[in-house]
């Protein structure tokens, strides 16, 4: 363990220097990109290697204890946010916002316990994984839009705007939240129905409106709610950002806050 745990807070570290360079990048009208990019990169490389390492050591992935889900979140909300910095240079400026984000879970994983926790039988399906992979595309689809969102926001507040110019206009960054949102929407959505279809073969019922359940099922109607309010009311750039962060904050306490409080047999797997 003691191996796996060094190698982890050293990806925690090329994060957080990563965050740094990209907050003081904008405040001083700077584009270090490349080491930003180098520096997800890096943590992302030792993340996996720590997780591979400790699900070669439990023979298990890593979604049991909180520690596991966070460690597994923050590595996928990475990938997502990491590709998309990669891909779409013009938002790269963003990553002042996203990483200090990705500073909150970055600190609960750093004090959550690393302790082991029980393999239940019912985890032994493929459904698990494609259940998991599925919410864990959404979470990384709505990362991507809260820091476009909060990019509108500040804006619209008067707040850095010559700092924050070097990113479209705010019209540009909400049409691309918004077409986040929508494959945020479709993969959520998916992830229902393969934890449906899992729960139906683990435990003999699609659906039993336990917490988790009907949290995750809010989080979908929030997110419905969003985008059928942007299509059909032509909301405003501010507007539609506010019921971003909603949706952002109704995932997280669907995600982390549900699991950490609940003690259903399945609760930990999201």
């Amino acid at each position: 363990m003691e191996q796996e745990l060094q190698v982890l807070w050293v990806a925690v570290t090329a994060y957080v220097f990563a965050g740094v360079v990209a907050v003081v990048g904008v405040v001083l009208g700077k584009r270090p990109e490349r080491s930003v990019l180098a520096l997800m990169l890096a943590g992302l490389a030792l993340q996996t290697l720590s997780i591979g390492l400790r699900w070669d050591r439990l023979g298990h992935g890593p979604f049991i204890t909180m520690f596991e889900i966070l460690c597994s979140n923050v590595w996928s909300l990475m990938t997502a946010y990491t590709l998309v910095y990669w891909r779409i240079p013009r938002i790269r400026a963003s990553a002042a916002i996203v990483m200090p984000l990705m500073f909150i879970m970055l600190g609960w994983l750093m004090v959550a316990h690393p302790g082991e926790g029980h393999y239940p039988p019912t985890y032994n399906t493929p459904w698990l994984y494609i259940h998991i992979g599925l919410g864990k595309v959404f979470l990384g689809a709505v990362l991507v839009a809260v820091g476009l969102s909060c990019v509108i926001l500040l804006r619209h507040a008067g707040i850095g705007l010559q700092r924050l110019a070097q990113l479209p206009a705010s019209a540009q960054l909400d049409e691309l939240a918004f077409r986040c949102m929508a494959i945020g929407l479709i993969f959520h959505t998916l992830m229902l129905i393969a934890g449906a279809i899992w729960a139906q073969d683990a435990w003999g019922r699609y659906w039993a409106w336990d917490p988790l359940e009907t949290w995750a099922f809010i989080t979908w109607l929030t997110v419905a709610f969003t985008i059928h309010a942007r299509l059909a009311y032509r909301l405003s750039p501010p507007v539609h950002a506010g019921l971003v962060l909603a949706v952002f904050v109704t995932a997280f306490l669907t995600f982390f806050g549900v699991p950490f409080i609940s003690a259903t047999p399945h609760q930990g797997a999201v």
